[in-house]
């Protein structure tokens, strides 16, 4: 029933350790830091959307630190018609956050996404309340 592997494997015929190091190499740091600022910029785009002028300021300068340069933000709008999904959205957003802030154990990013999530999480609930009347 089973048939064994006939051929090589591809990874011992692509290339040998000495062409390995010709690709730029990412420590785990550098590549947690990358994701990090990638679900802050999401965030991001999210708060902006909601028209969180406070939030976003906060969110735009862990993103500025992680990257070294501000984040690019579209004009503020007010409030969104569809606040309840951007919402749900802006929290699991700030969950994934937590998550790699913690992974990388970057306190003040930690901090700043769980506020988030109670934020976003409150305003969901009182949207729930609100329909429930």
């Amino acid at each position: 029933m089973y048939e064994p592997i006939r051929t090589k494997s591809v990874v011992h015929r692509v290339g040998a350790a000495a062409e390995t190091s010709d690709y730029p190499q990412r420590s785990r740091v550098e590549a947690l830091d990358i994701q990090l600022a990638g679900h802050l910029a999401a965030l991001l785009a999210v708060t902006d959307e909601l028209g969180l002028a406070e939030s976003a300021a906060e969110i735009a300068g862990q993103v500025e630190r992680l990257r070294g340069s501000a984040p690019a933000r579209a004009a503020q709008a007010g409030e969104a018609p569809n606040a309840e999904a951007l919402h749900q959205r802006a929290h699991d957003l700030a969950a994934r956050a937590l998550l790699v802030a913690a992974s990388r154990a970057d306190t003040t990013v930690a901090i700043l996404a769980a506020e988030r999530m109670d934020a976003h999480a409150a305003a969901l609930e009182s949207q729930d309340l609100a329909g429930a009347l």
